[in-house]
C-alpha cells in the first residue's frame, strides 16, 4: 500500500471534484476549507476570479467556545448565507473541497440551505424524507 498522507489524497480529490465543479456569475461556487480548529467558506466566481463572500470562525463575531465544532460551522453556514443574499446570490454550487460529505461540512451545508440559499434543494429533500416515512408506514 502507498504511504500516502490524508492531505495529499484529499488535494487529490479535490482537484477532481474541481474538474466537475466551477461557480459562474450566475451560480457561483461555494468552497470550503476545515481545519482542526476553525472552518472557512468562500462564495467565489471562478470566470472572474474574485471571491463575493466569505466567512469563518476566525472572525471576531462568529467566534465560539471553539470553532472546530458542528456548532461553529452551523453558525458560519447561516452567516455566509446571510452575506450572499444580501450580495443577491440565491443559488450556488456547492464545492466540499475533497472532505467527506458529513460532520461539519454536512452541518455547513445544511444552514446556508435553511438560511435561503438554494432553497428548492431543500425542499426536495425534505419532499423526499417525507415520500420515505409514509412508505414505511
Amino acid at each position: 500500500m502507498a504511504k500516502t498522507s490524508r492531505a495529499v489524497v484529499r488535494t487529490a480529490v479535490h482537484k477532481r471534484i474541481r474538474r466537475k465543479v466551477s461557480g459562474t456569475t450566475q451560480h457561483p461556487r461555494l468552497a470550503i476549507y476545515r481545519s482542526l480548529n476553525h472552518i472557512y467558506a468562500q462564495v467565489i466566481d471562478d470566470e472572474q476570479g474574485v471571491t463575493l463572500v466569505s466567512a469563518s470562525t476566525t472572525e471576531k463575531d462568529l467566534r465560539g467556545a471553539t470553532g472546530g465544532n458542528i456548532e461553529a460551522a452551523k453558525r458560519v453556514g447561516r452567516e455566509i448565507a446571510e452575506r450572499a443574499l444580501a450580495k443577491g446570490i440565491s443559488r450556488i454550487v456547492f464545492d466540499r473541497g475533497g472532505y467527506l460529505y458529513h460532520g461539519r461540512i454536512k452541518a455547513l451545508t445544511e444552514a446556508v440551505r435553511e438560511a435561503g440559499l438554494n432553497k428548492d434543494e431543500s425542499t426536495a429533500e425534505s419532499a423526499e424524507s417525507e415520500t420515505d416515512e409514509n412508505q414505511e408506514q
